[in-house]
């Protein structure tokens, strides 16, 4: 994953803790004062030290002592079944989504009284359980392809150009033509390919075998109408998927052979230049792009057309892996401290600008609807929100595990560098599904 995104699960080790919070980790027992207390264990590790700027503010406003720990590296899932099984619990804590609730659905308290539920602008976005709101995303991100505008205007205005604007560029087909036709006429425009590259390092791998393979497991799940983690899926729109990936390899600034070296900041890079003229990635790929000198009114995002069946209404891909759960099994006090905690997170001056400034999240509550961003990215997911399609929901909250992923990703590499045959991606796919899914149940 691009540096950012990857945080999100690759977890860096630091602790924190919040004035007035008790040595480790906080009781399930309230606090001497009567109004409860909150322990949040963190799973976002770019932002631990505004959380524990956060609480510290929040426990000298209310004396309600609130600890913030983060996990170590890789280990949130560890951590928290470790903190689980002791008296002093967190309170607060994060499930990725409906495999990570799996784990947790007898620790998770019904939120659907809650402010920060009552304030999501789409209900929808909620993990629940039947009746039951489990968890509320409190980060909500959105990928596509991000486009370079300067190029693809330069492109539209050549005779013979396959679209005259980006509105033009409305399915696979249409797509397929505009960058099969850039990537003949590169010396005219100056770039190396349509495409960045493709990598498959692991910084950049995760593009492909997570984000790019959860837009036909999107449309299956939603053609089937699947709302649960299935046991087992067909490949519906594996021709689909192989469409895109092949026009990502033929269209592209490098090589395949090159793939399995690229990185994430390599395609970061062609980009910034101006070698390509669309990327993969996500909103939360502006920062690096500023770093590299981009300006806001260089880029935008368009939706990743695959050729499914009524894509022309398709919007971007957005979701979370960030839902926020209070734990059933803390005491009454501090379930309510926590609850309370979290609505002053959301409808706070200082939580509103440690949450969009600070830690730089754009979030689904209608208490940040005055809230302005400088990320242009952000800015096109909030557009497209807007416009009536249809948005891409993340999925890959429901693939099995990081195996089936890892496995996916060196098959679509092998087929890349031309050592293995589409077949294997499909059985990666479909049969590596049922087998990872058989072995993450098999004691259940």
């Amino acid at each position: 994953m691009n540096k950012k995104f990857k945080s999100i699960v690759a977890l860096v080790a630091t602790a924190v803790m919040a004035t007035g919070a008790l040595a480790g980790c906080g009781s399930n027992s309230s606090s001497d004062n009567g109004k409860g207390k909150v322990y949040y264990l963190n799973f976002k590790p770019e932002a631990a030290k505004e959380w524990k700027s956060l609480a510290k503010e929040y426990t000298a406003q209310t004396k309600v002592p609130v600890t913030v720990e983060t996990a170590a590296s890789d280990t949130y899932e560890q951590q928290l079944k470790s903190e689980m099984s002791k008296s002093e619990a967190p309170t607060l804590f994060q499930v990725n989504g409906p495999v990570g609730y799996a784990n947790w659905k007898d620790y998770t308290a019904d939120l659907k009284d809650t402010v920060p539920y009552k304030q999501l602008q789409n209900p929808d976005v909620a993990l629940k359980d039947g009746s039951k709101v489990v968890g509320v995303p409190y980060v909500m991100e959105t990928y596509g392809l991000i486009y370079n505008k300067a190029i693809l205007q330069k492109y539209f205005a050549l005779s013979g150009a396959k679209a005259k604007s980006i509105e033009d560029i409305n399915s696979f087909a249409k797509l397929k033509a505009v960058a099969d036709d850039m990537q003949a006429r590169k010396g005219d425009l100056g770039i190396k390919g349509a495409f960045t590259s493709a990598g498959f390092d692991s910084s950049s791998d995760w593009r492909y075998k997570t984000h790019l393979a959860n837009i036909p497991l999107y449309y299956e799940l939603k053609k089937d109408k699947t709302t649960k983690q299935p046991t087992t899926i067909k490949g519906t729109y594996l021709p689909q998927f192989k469409n895109i990936f092949d026009l990502y390899l033929k269209d592209s600034t490098t090589d395949p052979s090159q793939l399995s070296s690229k990185t994430g900041d390599d395609a970061n890079s062609e980009f910034a230049l101006g070698e390509a003229a669309f990327y993969q990635n996500g909103t939360w790929a502006w920062a690096d792009l500023q770093k590299a000198g981009m300006k806001a009114d260089q880029v935008g995002m368009m939706p990743i057309y695959i050729g499914a069946p009524g894509e022309k209404s398709q919007g971007l891909a957005t979701g979370s892996e960030n839902y926020w759960c209070v734990n059933s099994k803390a005491s009454a006090a501090d379930q309510k401290a926590t609850k309370d905690f979290l609505k002053w997170v959301i409808t706070s001056k200082a939580g509103q600008k440690s949450i969009s400034q600070d830690m730089g999240f754009t979030t689904p509550f209608k208490s940040f609807s005055s809230v302005k961003t400088d990320n242009p990215l952000v800015q096109a997911a909030m557009n497209d929100q807007k416009s009536g399609k249809q948005q891409v929901s993340w999925n890959f909250t429901m693939m099995p595990s990081e195996q089936w992923k890892n496995d996916l990703g060196n098959a679509m590499l092998e087929y890349a560098q031309g050592t293995g045959n589409w077949d294997k991606v499909k059985s990666a796919y479909v049969d590596g599904w049922a087998k990872e899914y058989k072995t993450a149940h098999a004691n259940a």
